[in-house]
């Protein structure tokens, strides 16, 4: 991927990105330009038990901004196709959101869903390629077979993940790496039983939160052989996450992820499979 070459250059660059009006993803498109993302997962992406992707043709399922992707060409992989809904409106929305939802997120992320994505594409001087399909879509006649899949915490933005696991196994014929949200209290409490927390209703549009052992669980019942897992650790927030509060009532579930997982953030695992 080629460099931003000079000052007035990076300048452009962080015009371009600022009219992007919200970023998920906090990724360094130049030396010292980076998109103000909600989540910045620079730190911990090393920690994930990737698989060889060096020559390989690989997806990027739920890619939004597009790090993975990146990340995924960065380790030198042959081909990398970077999968997302075509639109808002295909989001899996709980019932209560579905008519304001979609509306909601073209005022605050503007109106066409990728557009971050795009704009880092061309400042990385990148060669991903993009598809507007649906996780639920995703067909080998359409797209071909990838030797990696990788899933960055999409599972429980999802009414149906065993469904999404089924379409992702159609099209994965090598290694599935997958990091999704963990419930820490869960984990904690019941670290071998597979459990979940049903959500649909607390407007975050989150759905199925697994401890660890129904994160290994879900993916077994998706048809995968669990290979490698991680330990427990959070996604930090980035730049363009909204401050958290200091209150009492949030400073020790606050100090307890720090504790578990090393840092503050969102408590994840991932985990690396092949389908069975």
């Amino acid at each position: 991927m080629a460099a931003i070459p000079d000052r007035t250059a990076r300048g452009d660059a962080r015009a371009a990105i600022a009219r992007v009006p919200s970023w998920y993803h906090t990724i360094e498109v130049a030396p010292g330009v980076v998109t103000p993302g909600a989540f910045d997962l620079r730190g911990i992406v090393g920690r994930l038990p990737w698989p060889e992707v060096r020559g390989k043709r690989c997806l990027d399922v739920g890619t939004y901004d597009g790090f993975l992707a990146f990340e995924l060409e960065k380790r030198g992989a042959a081909e990398v196709v970077a999968a997302d809904l075509p639109g808002y409106d295909d989001w899996d929305w709980e019932l209560h959101q579905r008519d304001r939802g979609p509306d909601y997120m073209r005022h605050v992320a503007g109106p066409v869903l990728g557009a971050g994505a795009r704009l880092a594409r061309e400042l990385l001087g990148s060669s991903v390629t993009f598809e507007r399909v649906s996780v639920y879509e995703l067909d080998p006649d359409a797209l071909g077979t990838f030797d990696v899949v990788v899933c960055g915490s999409l599972l429980l933005h999802l009414r149906d993940p065993l469904r999404a696991l089924a379409a992702i196994r159609g099209v994965c014929t090598g290694h599935f790496l997958s990091t999704n949200a963990v419930e820490l209290g869960l984990s904690l409490l019941h670290p071998r039983r597979p459990l979940f927390r049903l959500d649909g209703t607390s407007g975050v549009t989150q759905w199925w939160l697994a401890n660890r052992a129904g994160n290994r669980q879900l993916l077994r019942a998706g048809g995968f052989e669990v290979l490698e897992e991680s330990r427990l650790y959070s996604e930090p927030f980035g730049p363009g996450h909204a401050r958290r509060s200091r209150r009492p009532r949030w400073l020790l579930p606050s100090l307890g992820r720090i504790a578990l997982t090393g840092r503050e953030g969102v408590p994840h695992q991932a985990l690396l499979a092949r389908p069975a």
